[in-house]
């Protein structure tokens, strides 16, 4: 059994067709999106389109929480989410809003969200210690959660495989039988490194491994993209071409 799971696309159609082409050449017998589809300026309505074409087994990050009315609170999130909508029809913003916080596959076996179980905003694997939550502005870092919390979390759920998002940071650990898995984000990275990136779950002989997959992309038409069509070009330029999730805010 092969998974491919990605997560944190945030609008970016030039990281994500790349991302595509590594996916579909590991020929995945089931694809895994864990949210956070839209929220970004390089081209949002096509990786919108192309995320919907996957058939993927879909949950909602914070993102698409801020499509929820009120949901959204920082000025630059409102800024990003009046032009969303001049570039997104109702029916698809509808259809992301929509999307359940948690979902299970192959029968219980793998249990997927963006965050935690209760919360598309809260980290599983790490909180961020720092003067900005969730991302690299300033000082801060990620520190790991107390091993007995994150196993209160994972262990009701009875699943073999547990997969998060939202930190935009890959990694797993194990936790009992658990294997939990954070992706990592097509877009929009924390680390320094831009590539877009994925994971490649693959069971053998009764027991899961994660593949952490980076993939280069066209980061400079993407910029050129947002630069021509939204007024948050050099912000997205920034934001691609560092690998250091600044400034976006809540």
């Amino acid at each position: 059994m092969r998974v491919a799971v990605l997560s944190d696309v945030h609008g970016n159609a030039f990281a994500l067709e790349a991302v595509l082409a590594d996916i579909r050449a590991a020929s995945p017998d089931l694809i895994v999106n864990l949210g956070d589809q839209i929220e970004g300026s390089a081209d949002p309505a096509r990786a919108a389109a192309l995320q919907a074409e996957l058939g993927a087994i879909e949950v909602r990050g914070n993102n698409e929480e801020k499509l929820w009315p009120g949901g959204r609170r920082a000025k630059i999130s409102k800024e990003i989410g009046a032009w969303l909508a001049t570039q997104m029809d109702d029916a698809a913003l509808a259809r992301l809003a929509a999307l359940p916080l948690t979902a299970f596959a192959l029968d219980g076996r793998l249990f997927a969200c963006h965050g935690t179980p209760q919360s598309a905003w809260d980290m599983l694997l790490w909180h961020w210690e720092g003067d900005h939550e969730g991302g690299a502005e300033g000082s801060g870092y990620y520190r790991a959660r107390d091993p007995r919390e994150l196993r209160s979390l994972v262990e009701p759920l009875n699943a073999e495989v547990v997969l998060c998002g939202h930190t935009h940071r890959p990694g797993a650990t194990r936790v009992g039988d658990t294997l939990v898995v954070n992706t990592g984000s097509v877009s929009d990275q924390v680390d320094g490194d831009p590539r877009a990136r994925w994971t490649l779950l693959e069971e053998r002989g009764g027991h899961w491994a994660a593949d952490f997959r980076a993939v280069d992309f066209d980061v400079e038409a993407a910029a050129h993209w947002s630069r021509a069509h939204s007024p948050f070009g050099e912000f997205e330029a920034m934001l691609l071409r560092s690998g250091e999730m600044v400034g976006r805010g809540g």
